[in-house]
């Protein structure tokens, strides 16, 4: 995949036609267990609204494997401009904040998940952020 060496996403060389992008904050500083722990949560529950909303997008994303793309941004405001941009194409998405029982006060927004959807239309919106490493 041509895009991943330069640290982006790219749908160009992919036998995948779905895909669900999670995003996190990495201004929170979360340890690596908090953050896969919000990521996990973003990825069912957006999977979830994805099975109710756009049935055929979660079915197919399924079957060809669920793809997932971790990447992330470092501010709260670049998260919640996804997520409108995400809401703006009807996309399934999920926002994740957490209950404060640990590393973070409550209600902390610590990432988003979008899709299962079309590669292509998840990547209108994520495609020029960097992947997580």
């Amino acid at each position: 995949m041509s895009g991943y060496n330069k640290g982006y996403i790219s749908s160009e060389d992919s036998s995948f036609k779905y895909t669900q992008n999670i995003i996190v904050r990495l201004d929170l500083n979360l340890s690596r267990g908090k953050l896969c722990a919000q990521a996990a949560h973003a990825a069912v529950e957006a999977s979830e609204k994805a099975r109710v909303q756009k049935p055929v997008w979660w079915e197919l994303w399924m079957k060809e494997g669920q793809r997932k793309v971790v990447l992330y941004v470092d501010t709260l405001e670049e998260l919640l401009r996804l997520k409108e941009e995400a809401e703006k194409l009807g996309l399934p998405s999920a926002l994740i904040e957490d209950r404060g029982l640990t590393e973070v006060p409550p209600r902390t927004v610590t990432c988003l998940a979008i899709g299962p959807a079309p590669i292509e239309l998840v990547n209108t919106i994520t495609g020029k952020l960097k992947l997580l490493r």
